[in-house]
């Protein structure tokens, strides 16, 4: 992390810089763009490691949504963050800066933190091992060191800060064969083979990918494959979870979840899949108010223990972003319940756009 130096103009008359940045630290971020309009060293504040040093002290670290696009006009990735804003008013959706790399397709997303991991994909067909990082606490984009192996479309899940990625690559070379799976430590910034002896699966292409209870789970086209870092092992999936694993989802609470077939949001739990009931408006939502059925596709993440769905409905000429926060438990019998704590349309792009993914980092 890079270090900075305490602001030299005063943040809060009559008050030391030392006791208003304590102050500052402390406000939701979904208000730091209210916060940058009242003055200048505050705004520089706002981009400073030294506020977000002093969250994590004070434990005031909040999770956000961070959302990748892709809009076909320029076919690049737009990305952009979602701040819940306090007594769950309407969210606000900041843009954050462009990639800074030609238009990627196939790209694994990985979280360590606020560090926002894009790993591999590829440029007019050709896959590449360049990662991009992007700060969320600062908002900028850095070339992160690349992987052994070019990859487009592997499965990637982060085990106690480390990332790894598996597949997206032919293994038709000894290289690719002994890299089919690899791990980075951001802590030294190296990209190490893992050894995969017992691992059947070595499609090229992964569709989805997760980790639950510290083991990271691949699906292929045909099933999949679940790793576990601290055994170095590897075993298939269950037929049951690979025959209900459809699209992106996302784990809250050891649970799960992704859309079905017909559209529905399930989760997979003590090896069975049920659908989750009682997806209805909760406090501060229309009564009645339930999510649609996603044959389009969605996705989610777990942003503080909410599970948040993000899809694309329609809005005349223009594709709307739509997003919802549901409270998801367990019930009697092993019942998956939902109560949808806030729903809206959180964006309008061109016709054409898609959701390419979204996750939640800490900042």
């Amino acid at each position: 992390m890079s270090t900075a130096q305490p602001p030299q103009e005063t943040l809060i008359p009559s008050l030391p810089n030392d006791v208003a940045i304590n102050i500052l630290a402390r406000i939701p971020r979904s208000l730091h763009p209210i916060l940058a309009s009242v003055s200048k060293s505050i705004r520089a504040l706002l981009s400073s490691p030294l506020l977000y040093t002093t969250r994590a002290i004070l434990n005031s670290s909040q999770p956000s949504l961070c959302l990748a696009l892709r809009v076909p006009s320029t076919r690049s990735l737009l990305f952009y963050t979602l701040h819940q804003s306090p007594h769950r008013q309407q969210p606000l959706l900041a843009p954050l800066p462009p990639l800074p790399s030609p238009p990627l397709v196939g790209s694994a997303v990985a979280v360590v933190g606020h560090i926002f991991y894009l790993i591999g994909g590829s440029v007019d067909d050709v896959p590449s091992s360049h990662v991009w990082a992007l700060d969320c606490r600062l908002n900028t984009w850095e070339r992160a060191p690349s992987m052994r192996v070019a990859r487009e479309f592997p499965a990637a899940g982060v085990v106690d800060g480390k990332v790894y990625v598996l597949g997206g690559c032919l293994v038709d070379t000894w290289s690719k064969s002994r890299n089919w799976a690899e791990v980075f430590d951001p802590k030294t910034d190296t990209w190490q083979p893992v050894v995969h002896t017992e691992c059947d699966v070595r499609d090229k292409w992964m569709h989805a990918s997760v980790v639950i209870g510290g083991k990271v789970y691949a699906m292929a086209d045909r099933g999949g494959v679940k790793f576990d870092p601290k055994e170095m092992s590897w075993e298939s999936v269950e037929s049951e979870l690979d025959l209900g694993w459809r699209g992106r989802g996302c784990v809250v609470d050891g649970v799960l979840y992704c859309y079905d077939y017909l559209g529905k949001i399930r989760g997979f739990d003590s090896g069975v899949w049920r659908e989750v009931k009682g997806v209805v408006g909760g406090k501060g939502v229309k009564k009645g108010l339930s999510l649609p059925r996603f044959l389009c596709g969605a996705t989610m993440a777990n942003v503080g223990g909410k599970l948040v769905v993000v899809w694309e409905g329609r809005g005349g000429s223009e594709v709307e972003v739509w997003c919802a926060e549901i409270d998801v438990e367990r019930g009697e019998g092993g019942e998956l319940w939902g109560r949808i704590l806030w729903c809206n349309v959180v964006l309008k792009v061109p016709e054409g756009s898609t959701i390419v993914n979204c996750a939640a980092v800490t900042v």
